[in-house]
């Protein structure tokens, strides 16, 4: 029996001991997905509210569980999760991102892409620009010249937009495995 689950909602949480640890619970929870055989993880990176833990855009959630379980429980031939991080390599002062479940193509949802953070060496991530290039993502900031990582949505509550076609959400992630202790600068 398939079992289908929600991503947790971007969220800023008020407690101190929980400030910024909403992005390895997201982690935790793709990789759960990506292991789990017969599982399905509806992203809502895009449907979060800063002060309520319960989003209330509720629709939107509702829709990418029935696309999980027209995949997965019906054999459904449809499109049902947003991009996924599939792997980078860095080409010159850029990291060039690949992704898996891109769909009809990558999008950005209102306006230029958001959300992207890079470092270098010093392992201090920086806010990035990011661009599409047909199924592929661009990162890079202008002061950092050898990047050696990024990361997307990487807090507990951050603008995202980068989504297929369909209109389903990347789910937040990160290129790196630092310890949990190196935050992103917001």
């Amino acid at each position: 029996m398939p079992f289908l689950f929600v991503q947790l909602a971007p969220y800023e949480h008020p407690s101190p001991k929980l400030k910024d640890t909403w992005p390895e619970l997201r982690e935790a929870q793709l990789r759960a997905w990506q292991t789990v055989p017969n599982t399905g993880m509806a992203v809502t990176a895009d449907v979060g509210d800063p002060a309520n833990i319960h989003p209330t855009r509720k629709e939107a959630v509702g829709r990418r569980l029935a696309l999980l379980a027209l995949r997965q429980a019906y054999g459904r031939d449809v499109v049902c999760s947003g991009p996924i991080y599939k792997s980078m390599k860095v080409s010159g002062d850029r990291i060039i991102l690949e992704f898996d479940h891109v769909g009809g193509g990558l999008v950005a949802k209102d306006g230029a892409l958001a959300g992207f953070t890079i470092c270098g060496a010093d392992r201090q991530f920086v806010p990035a620009q990011a661009r599409i290039a047909g199924n592929t993502v661009e990162v890079w900031n202008d002061a950092v010249k050898q990047p050696a990582a990024v990361r997307y949505g990487w807090a507990n509550y951050v603008f995202t937009n980068l989504a297929n076609a369909e209109g389903l959400p990347a789910s937040p992630f990160r290129t790196d495995d630092f310890p949990a202790l190196t935050k992103d600068v917001r």
